[in-house]
């Protein structure tokens, strides 16, 4: 729905790969999407670098907004605007949307989540690090205060959504103390899952004129320390699902064994269950009996 970035983090080489961001006609993207429907899709996701800063006036980058007509100006369709609109549109269409920006998603996203119940109660949500001096280095836009406002406002408005992120270790000038300041907004968030990086310089980018002074054992070390929590908090909200019945889009075989299929929940939880008469494409109920930090297990009820 969305291309090109404009947020210019210090670490990212996207604003210079893609360019600036440029929007979707919104009534391509409904036409998409109802098309899919008929031809039997069961999900889709809008996807873009920066999906809520999505916005439609009749075209060109969003940064001309500026210029276009009083009219235009007056009719734009925003990130809320569409997802609202394509959830009513397909009722039956499973709604994901990625990737979001702390500093882009407004409480109207979270309103339109809480209000249509085929937009996964799922966002992924980078936030790089929890240190607010490291996330001014990083240029993010945001700061841990900012993020933590965000984190409240999704969990009050939609208790049971599941939360991912992005984070980096050990980027230029991180301190133990920033490190530990990371740690500590992990266990205040609990993420259900994360994805997880050592910082390594990409060129061109304003972060490679900064000097990459963390050593290579420290940002491994710190690392570990990350993926470690980052595996209890999962194993914890894994856990709290067990017991509970959840309807599962199956989307292939499990890795393990042919005799087994697995799905994801509107949690974006991963589901292996027996194949049992199922198919690709199919919507199931299944009661979870176990878990591991990564993977529900359950039977189809």
């Amino acid at each position: 729905i969305t291309r090109g970035c404009d947020n210019m983090c210090t670490f990212c080489v996207v604003p210079f790969t893609r360019g600036r961001e440029r929007s979707r006609d919104p009534e391509s993207i409904l036409k998409e999407c109802t098309q899919l429907v008929e031809e039997g899709y069961k999900e889709v996701t809008l996807l873009g670098q920066n999906v809520d800063s999505y916005l439609w006036y009749g075209g060109g980058a969003k940064k001309d907004l500026e210029k276009a007509s009083k009219e235009a100006q007056e009719n734009t369709t925003n990130f809320a605007m569409l997802l609202d609109n394509v959830a009513k549109d397909c009722p039956k269409m499973r709604i994901r949307f990625s990737t979001s920006n702390p500093q882009d998603m407004t409480e109207d996203v979270i309103k339109t989540m809480g209000k249509h119940k085929n937009i996964c109660n799922y966002i992924h949500l980078p936030v790089q690090s929890g240190s607010s001096r490291l996330l001014e280095v990083m240029q993010r836009g945001y700061n841990r205060e900012d993020y933590i406002t965000l984190i409240d406002n999704i969990k009050q408005r939609i208790p049971d959504c599941s939360i991912s992120m992005d984070m980096i270790s050990g980027f230029c000038t991180e301190t133990e103390k920033d490190h530990q300041e990371t740690l500590s907004l992990m266990d205040y968030v609990e993420y259900s899952f994360g994805y997880m990086y050592k910082y390594s310089v990409r060129p061109n980018t304003p972060a490679a004129r900064l000097k990459d002074d963390v050593s290579p054992s420290e940002k491994q070390k710190r690392l570990a320390e990350i993926i470690e929590k980052q595996q209890e908090h999962s194993l914890k909200n894994m856990q709290t699902k067990v017991g509970n019945t959840y309807e599962v889009l199956i989307e292939g075989f499990s890795k393990k064994s042919d005799n087994h299929l697995y799905g994801r929940t509107e949690h974006n939880s991963a589901v292996i269950f027996e194949k049992g008469e199922h198919k690709l494409g199919d919507y199931v109920m299944v009661k979870i009996e176990d878990c591991t930090s990564a993977t529900l297990k359950g039977k189809v009820i």
